[in-house]
């Protein structure tokens, strides 16, 4: 009966960890129904469920401990960066995105920042008085994208998905934008919306795509984004991708994508408990 028990942990460890494998390195986003596993199973929790299982798989432990190594390695391979800034200029551009977690509003992110950048987006920010931004320009989207900058603010397009996928295409400091907002709505697949922005955000120079994408950056529905702009914080950020949740590396769903004839000199991730998302920024220079 103890050897039956020993060998159906057995099955049961190797099937899970197989399946979540599978499902991370292979099958990824690819439809409605895989998406939802794949959110709610980044490596850093497969990495977790593995140790568990260590402790119910009899003779099989040293291999789960032994997976969960390697699997570590990667994940730090994949998500921690390590990288040298350049000196910066005057005449460099601060570029900050954060989602404000409908509690927070356009001060409490130039706390968290430091200062007043040259441009800042925030998602789900509470309104506030219009006296409090003489020192910027305002742009307030049709749904819950803000924009400010130091600068005057060109708008060429707002717009938002049936899905309340949000898109403001913007130019400001002779830098174009595209700010972002994708529905977090559990019920609407998110190719649906990675797909309208697709539409929209094609290869352009001296262009910025920046926002809260929902969907993490191992994605396969980002591909389009990837061919066409460089990642903000994979090529001069230090410490861990992932922006969400409450500073645990867990997903990278807030990004930042530069157009690769602009030149990123400094990248951070600020966490912040006055939101379950990091505040993320970056200096570009033209």
């Amino acid at each position: 009966m103890l050897s039956f028990i020993k060998w159906t942990c057995r099955i049961i460890n190797v099937a899970i960890i197989l399946a979540l494998l599978v499902l991370h390195f292979f099958i990824k986003d690819s439809s409605f129904e895989s998406s939802l596993w794949f959110y709610v199973f980044p490596l850093p929790v497969i990495i977790v469920v593995i140790l568990c299982l260590s402790v119910f798989a009899f003779n099989f432990r040293k291999y789960n401990l032994k997976l969960a190594s390697v699997l570590m390695l990667l994940w730090l391979g994949r998500s921690f960066r390590v990288n040298f800034f350049s000196e910066e200029k005057d005449s460099d551009l601060e570029v900050v995105f954060w989602n404000a977690s409908r509690e927070n509003d356009f001060n409490n992110a130039i706390d968290i920042n430091g200062g007043v950048p040259d441009v800042l987006v925030l998602t789900e920010s509470i309104d506030l008085d219009f006296e409090e931004l003489k020192e910027t320009y305002f742009y307030k989207a049709k749904r819950e994208l803000r924009v400010f900058s130091k600068f005057p603010i060109i708008i060429k397009q707002d717009t938002t998905s049936n899905f309340k996928t949000s898109i403001v295409n913007f130019e400001t400091a002779s830098v174009n934008f595209y700010a972002v907002d994708v529905s977090g709505s559990t019920d609407v697949p998110r190719f649906w919306e990675i797909g309208f922005l697709d539409k929209i955000i094609k290869k352009e120079e001296n262009t910025v795509v920046l926002g809260d994408f929902n969907v993490p950056y191992e994605s396969i529905l980002l591909k389009q984004i990837k061919e066409n702009y460089v990642h903000f914080f994979s090529r001069k950020g230090n410490g861990f991708r992932e922006t969400w949740f409450l500073g645990m590396p867990l997903l990278s769903l807030d990004q930042i994508w530069v157009s690769r004839d602009l030149e990123i000199i400094k990248s951070e991730k600020v966490s912040t408990s006055k939101s379950d998302h990091s505040m993320i920024k970056t200096i570009i220079r033209k």
